[in-house]
């Protein structure tokens, strides 16, 4: 197994051991309202928006333009304005 396969699965069996130790009643306060809810649901609904908002952020080559399909602004990561001659010949 990788490493980041095995990292996975401890993570995951953590979580699990955390989100069962917390099965107990919370009162909630959200602006003016109050909600009761378990600490289970709570931690796992901070968990998935901790988790969107990482893949939201994680990834930073891809720029979203109003109305259009993301695009990736330099693929190759060069610049073809600061390259020579000798350069792009070389490259091709």
């Amino acid at each position: 197994m990788r490493i980041k396969t095995i990292i996975i699965i401890l993570i995951t069996v953590l979580f699990t051991v955390v989100l069962m130790q917390n099965t107990g009643r919370v009162t909630f306060s959200f602006l003016w309202a109050d909600f009761s809810v378990s600490k289970l649901t709570m931690l796992l609904i901070v968990a998935v928006v901790a988790f969107v908002i990482g893949l939201l952020v994680g990834r930073p080559n891809k720029v979203k333009r109003l109305g259009g399909d993301p695009i990736d602004e330099n693929p190759d990561h060069t610049n073809p304005n600061t390259l020579s001659d000798e350069d792009r010949e070389y490259i091709n």
